[in-house]
């Protein structure tokens, strides 16, 4: 069983008029934004969306190429007015900003606390511990028959990865879990506090994502900072509270929690649904499950082709430091510029056939952890493991699996999420 929409050509073609990427709804059919973006690279790749008030419109960037552009060039696409449509006061980047809203000496600084631990050796050391993790949870799941795969598989393992390297006890899994959705999904009816863009959302306006579940994260992280700190602890929580960042400057309280938030929520958010939305895709594509049953082997190249499908995250903003033109129009100082890496990912210039889902694609230069930026994603290594590993344990397990049910849609322009994956499995 699949969504009515699923069948829909991605391709059909939608008049530009009636492209709105500031619609939340157009993101929850799991077609209506491939529509759209298929529509700007052809006809508008650079295109300036207008926004209600208090937002003020942004350059929606879609080819693959130009996301690349801006992606690398920091100087003139800036990330410290923040890096989602929101726009926000000085004041409020003052209190809000993460690793993510910092570029140059700085930015590198607080990176290089925990690039190490985000390397290959380190990674590569958790191997088995992945593999146990994953052989436990695929187990605990494929005995139930029928279950709802995001729950028991997508959201679980990737956070008990999470759990592993904060050092924090499985017990505290669904509380991450829950956190994750609640602030990812501050624009989603059934996961936000407060709905981002509500009156209610201005008592909130100095915490990351306007939700109050970041007072709760913050809490859960001091109290863990207060107990490490001091030790000779290995985990992300004890270096960061011990270690210095190499420009010299210390981690003020502030530094500490909004990196801690974005460390459960990145932790979890992006595997999770790219697990997700790869199940899906081999749902829907059985002879590309049979294709990695028959050759095992294909499974790392697969992992890129489901990263490129899944795209997690639909976009990430710059600012435009000054004057600039971009794909023939001129974008001013002070704009938003926003790169929409789901669009990239299926750009016609860069992969032969992009709406094919191929677990044998070569030379995939996805766009899904970004390109040749300075903020290339800290933990695509990580992320790239666990996916691996994931299906190298899953695909042989099964033998039959199939939809049982509905596949709803984070209502979201921002993360590309699956709610629930309801299916029913044999196992060989």
């Amino acid at each position: 069983m699949t969504n009515p929409a699923d069948a829909v050509d991605p391709t059909d073609p939608m008049p530009l008029a009636e492209v709105d990427l500031a619609d939340l709804d157009n993101f929850t059919d799991g077609v209506t934004p491939w529509r759209m973006f298929h529509t700007l690279r052809h006809e508008d790749p650079v295109h300036w969306q207008p926004e209600d008030a208090p937002n003020s419109g942004f350059w929606a960037v879609t080819r693959h190429e130009d996301i690349a552009r801006v992606d690398r060039d920091a100087e003139t696409f800036t990330s410290t007015k923040f890096v989602n449509l929101e726009e926000v006061d000085d004041d409020q980047i003052s209190k809000r900003a993460s690793i993510l809203e910092l570029d140059g000496v700085r930015h590198r600084a607080l990176r290089s606390l925990l690039q190490r631990q985000f390397g290959a050796s380190v990674i590569n050391s958790y191997a088995d511990f992945l593999r146990g993790l994953t052989a436990r949870t695929l187990d605990a799941a494929l005995a139930k028959g029928r279950f709802d795969f995001v729950k028991e598989v997508s959201a679980d393992f990737p956070i008990n990865v999470l759990a592993r390297l904060l050092d924090v006890p499985p017990e505290d899994n669904q509380q991450l879990i829950d956190w994750g959705n609640r602030i990812i999904g501050n624009t989603d009816p059934d996961y936000a506090d407060v709905l981002l863009g509500s009156a209610e959302s201005e008592k909130y306006r100095d915490l990351p994502f306007r939700s109050p579940a970041s007072l709760e994260v913050f809490e859960y992280g001091r109290e863990l900072a207060r107990q490490r700190r001091g030790g000779d602890g290995i985990d992300l929580i004890s270096r960061l509270v011990n270690e210095t960042p190499r420009d010299g400057v210390p981690l003020s309280g502030q530094d500490f929690d909004n990196y801690f938030l974005l460390l459960v929520v990145a932790g979890n958010e992006t595997t999770r649904h790219t697990i997700s939305h790869s199940m899906l895709a081999l749902l829907q594509h059985p002879e590309q499950l049979a294709r990695l049953q028959e050759d095992p082997s294909l499974i790392p190249t697969a992992v890129e082709e489901f990263l490129r499908w899944a795209s997690p995250v639909y976009h990430f903003r710059r600012t435009a430091t000054r004057d600039v033109e971009l794909g023939g129009k001129q974008v001013k100082e002070g704009d938003k510029v926003v790169m929409w890496y789901a669009s990239g990912n299926r750009d016609e210039k860069v992969f032969g056939n992009p709406y094919d889902f191929d677990v044998a694609r070569a030379d995939n230069d996805h766009v899904t952890f970004g390109k040749g930026s300075p903020h290339l994603c800290l933990g695509n290594l990580l992320a790239r493991t666990e996916i691996r590993i994931m299906f190298e344990e899953l695909v042989p397990r099964l033998s039959t699996i199939r939809l049982t049910g509905e596949v709803p849609r984070v209502r979201s322009n921002f993360v590309n999420g699956i709610k629930q994956l309801p299916v029913e499995v044999t196992v060989s």
